[in-house]
């Protein structure tokens, strides 16, 4: 009787302490997320367009040392590497979203989103043996040791003054850096082109051959003291003729000839 007593009392006991010990265990983190719908402390609303916030977000990033990526418009990624101490090692990934604000076209809403990664340096021993034939069956071990890191953690960096500082440097950059206008779709006006007329076809001139020129003798007014007729001069009067003396010797003389009257040309 008493035996079974104890049984039970030791059952009961035993079953209390696993309940307690149930109770106590913390519970994972991805169990105590709430997804409540009010302000999210990985979002900030921005007073400027995707493409603006997006752009300072890599502005912020690179002035911290991150490497960047812009794979599109409105994702910025980014990487920085830490080294505490020669046997551990730590990456930082930044994944940053832009989306469209809820009020009026030119806000918008940046995520963002970093993840701590956690590397340290393990020593891991191999060993090898190697047979002798000479000796028989003898091996020997060969060891050696390999140092290369290893990922020993990886977790989302929570909420805090960390998101709270680069949310501020992007808004830094928002007020230094100029911003792109946006261009309203009421502004923009398409006119199509007009289509060109088909070319009427011209017909090839037709060569003009110029007529051969005649040779011709410059006609040369005559002088008018040459067309002037010049005045008939009136005949002399023709003297008669005297008988022929005879000379000292005795000889006839010769009749003297009348002279002639000048010829005039017409």
């Amino acid at each position: 009787m008493r035996t079974s007593f104890f049984k039970a009392t030791a059952a009961s006991l035993s079953g209390l302490l696993v309940l307690a010990a149930c109770s106590s265990a913390p519970q994972p983190k991805f169990q105590q997320e709430q997804f409540d719908t009010g302000a999210s402390p990985f979002a900030r609303n921005f007073n400027a367009s995707t493409t603006d916030t997006c752009e300072a977000a890599r502005r912020a990033l690179l002035s911290q040392g991150y490497m960047t990526t812009l794979t599109h418009s409105d994702t910025v990624d980014g990487t920085k590497n830490f080294q505490p101490s020669g046997d551990s090692h730590v990456v930082v990934e930044f994944h940053v979203v832009c989306t469209p604000g809820e009020e009026t076209a030119d806000t918008s809403i940046v995520y963002v989103n970093a993840v701590q990664n956690g590397f340290a340096l393990k020593k891991s021993d191999t060993s090898a043996s190697v047979g002798l034939s000479v000796l028989g069956s003898v091996s020997l071990p060969i060891r050696s040791n390999n140092d290369e890191m290893v990922k020993i953690s990886s977790e989302t960096i929570p909420s805090g003054t960390f998101y709270d500082r680069f949310f501020g440097l992007v808004d830094h950059y928002l007020q230094t850096v100029v911003r792109t206008m946006p261009v309203k779709p009421t502004d923009v006006i398409s006119t199509p082109l007009p289509v060109p007329a088909a070319p009427v076809p011209v017909a090839a001139p037709i060569p003009v051959v110029p007529a051969p020129r005649l040779a011709t003798t410059p006609v040369v007014a005559p002088p008018a003291s040459a067309l002037s007729v010049p005045a008939l001069m009136p005949a002399a009067p023709v003297a008669p003729l005297a008988p022929a003396a005879a000379d000292e010797l005795g000889h006839p003389a010769i009749a003297a000839q009348p002279a002639s009257a000048p010829s005039v040309s017409p």
